[in-house]
């Protein structure tokens, strides 16, 4: 129900920037924990149009802090029922729900452009990067927020203005060696990664290599297990070609559960000190899952036994066999092959891993886990607690504020943390990183005509002739570099043949140590007359010399050698980005003298700094 008068209210609250806030179009990219919270905020501020991006469903376990959520909304979209659910809180609040992936191309810069802010609500780190790389990419103000257990984050971020999300580099995530993904798991963990990483890529994805889980390093240890591992990627690649025959997940199974496994265990020495893995016999296996049906991958609490397992894994190979023939059928000619990605959220690719993981498992007398648990390992998801949502939630607008009245400057990096008190922790807002890959580069649209198009043409007819750039410059796509004075296989191909997509990204790096800044460029299709170029590039680029780095002073001389920094070499940038951690928490060294007493409050809104005590009585 609207309580009457809520709009006089909200003008006497917040006096002129009601009127902005009311004209505002805002993004908000998740709908779980903070975001429930979140667009009932912005709903009951006056927000005038909101829209919401979640690709995930309703599960059960959500429901404990999930408000907006009932019983009868399992298994139907977040971002639906928060639509219909927040719009009570308000019924004259337009919102627009997107049942999508925030990285689908129909999210493209110019979409990004049509918002005064955006704000993330989102649990994972891919995700989280790529909305913050469009937000810089288009200009438009982001608020970042994330939660973990009591702990919570909302950072406002400006291109130009303030760090951005990549500016920091944090913890890389735990990587796994080959060998024990691939021999002698120990953990359920273990056999996830193996399911995530190595059994669905090379099944439906690309290549093992590319796996940013498993450890590569050819130490002794390592190397011949990856020679195995790419022997044994051969084979399935041949198996792939039967994807779709009733044959398929007969296939699959023998290889993988019988023949690898029966090889390992021929290795004797290796079991000398650990159990030895026990193989699976199609057959049997499948003629004990006759009565088990399909349903009992929605029985994702429970931890399923080896029947129902291999009814889950022979179910959900099929479906991504369909949902992978069809993207094969409509694949023109000369277009990169299709490939399907693991997603947490997504049902097919999850039961898959989650059947596979507990099926290898089985074999190496290993705990399996539920479907639930290992939707949570496999998507590094860290459980959130309802208060702290709400509370990120309530900072997220009191931010917003700030963004809309264009007042940056009190605008706040705000911690919630927890140590012997819960305490709010806000700081000003940090300066960009002039070395970020994502924030610190020029930026750029660049418009082709994906028919005509040559990696050449972009390099002698716009980059050396337009931009300036000399001989010693690199150009990076998601995939890799592509092109550089070492590197011009590529210069003949059109852009679809090295699967270069509008609305995807290639980026420039002028390797020259006194050169200028990295380039990105946002692509977007586009025709041109037969006589035209194929390309189209804005004509106010601006791209800055790299700033000047201070040497550090050369230290001293020892033993009568100078030791100093090496001269001439010059750096490959590669187009790896660094993994982050979930959140960035852990500034207990910039968290303020707590106040002496209770009874001094202090306004968060108008300090530099400062806490605000909360007691949980």
């Amino acid at each position: 129900m609207v309580i009457t008068g809520h709009d006089r209210f909200l003008r006497q609250s917040l006096g002129v920037l009601h009127s902005r806030i009311k004209q505002a179009r805002v993004l908000m990219v998740g709908a779980g924990g903070i975001g429930c919270e979140l667009l009932k905020n912005l709903v009951l501020t006056g927000f005038g149009e909101i829209h919401v991006v979640d690709l995930d469903t309703i599960d059960l376990s959500n429901l404990n802090r999930q408000f907006l959520f009932r019983h009868e909304h399992i298994k139907k979209s977040k971002a639906l029922v928060a639509k219909e659910s927040a719009g009570k809180f308000n019924p004259n609040a337009k919102i627009e729900a997107y049942h999508a992936n925030i990285k689908d191309p129909q999210f493209n810069i110019d979409w990004y452009q049509s918002f005064a802010v955006v704000f993330n609500a989102l649990d994972n780190i891919d995700a989280r990067r790529h909305v913050n790389k469009m937000c810089i990419t288009a200009d438009v103000p982001l608020i970042e927020s994330g939660t973990t257990g009591f702990n919570g984050q909302v950072q406002v971020i400006k291109r130009g203005r303030s760090e951005c999300y990549d500016c920091n580099t944090k913890e890389t995530p735990k990587s796994f060696p080959v060998c024990t993904i691939r021999s002698t798991p120990s953990q359920p963990i273990h056999c996830i990664v193996w399911a995530k990483s190595y059994l669905f890529t090379e099944i439906f994805g690309t290549s093992e290599d590319d796996a940013p889980e498993l450890d590569h390093s050819e130490d002794s240890e390592n190397a011949d297990e990856i020679r195995k591992l790419r022997e044994e990627s051969q084979a399935l690649k041949r198996i792939r070609e039967s994807m779709g025959s009733v044959d398929f997940p007969r296939l699959v199974f023998q290889k993988v559960f019988t023949e690898d496994i029966d090889r390992l265990r021929s290795m004797e020495d290796m079991w000398m000190t650990r159990k030895a893995p026990e193989s699976l016999d199609f057959e049997a296996v499948s003629r004990d899952a006759l009565g088990v049906g399909s349903a009992v991958a929605q029985q994702d609490q429970n931890v399923w036994t080896l029947a129902e397992n291999y009814a889950v894994f022979a179910d959900s190979l099929k479906r991504l066999s369909e949902r992978m023939e069809t993207l094969k059928a409509n694949v023109a000619n000369g277009d990169a092959p299709p490939i399907l990605t693991f997603d947490k959220d997504d049902t097919d690719t999850l039961d898959f891993v989650a059947a596979s993981a507990n099926l290898r498992s089985i074999i190496f007398d290993i705990e399996t886990r539920s479907k639930f648990d290992i939707k949570q390992m496999a998507g590094n998801i860290i459980p959130a607690i309802a208060t702290t949502n709400a509370m990120t939630a309530g900072l997220c607008v009191l931010q917003a504020f700030k963004v809309l009245r264009d007042d940056l400057q009190k605008a706040r990096m705000i911690f919630l943390t927890t140590s012997t008190e819960r305490v709010i922790n806000a700081e000003p807002l940090q300066p960009p990183n002039k070395d970020c890959p994502v924030c610190s580069v020029a930026q750029a649209k660049l418009g082709i005509d994906m028919k005509r198009a040559t990696l050449g043409d972009l390099v002698d007819k716009v980059l050396k002739p337009k931009l300036g750039y000399g001989e010693e410059f690199s150009i990076s796509s998601d995939a890799g570099i592509i092109y550089d004075p070492e590197l011009d296989d590529n210069l003949c191909k059109k852009f679809s043949e090295m699967g270069i997509a509008a609305d995807s990204f290639l980026t420039v790096v002028d390797e020259e140590d006194d050169g200028r800044v990295d380039l990105r460029l946002a692509i977007y299709e586009q025709s041109f007359p037969e006589d035209a170029d194929p390309f189209m590039i804005q004509e106010d680029i601006e791209i800055p010399n790299k700033p000047k780095k201070v040497l550090p002073a050369p230290p001293s001389v020892a033993n009568g050698d100078a030791v100093g920094p090496m001269n001439g070499i010059k750096r490959k940038r590669g187009t790896d980005e660094v993994d982050l951690e979930e959140l960035r928490l852990a500034k207990k060294s910039k968290v303020p003298e707590m106040p002496t007493s209770k009874d001094q409050p202090i306004v968060l809104d108008d300090v530099d700094s400062g806490a605000i005590m909360i007691d949980d009585d």
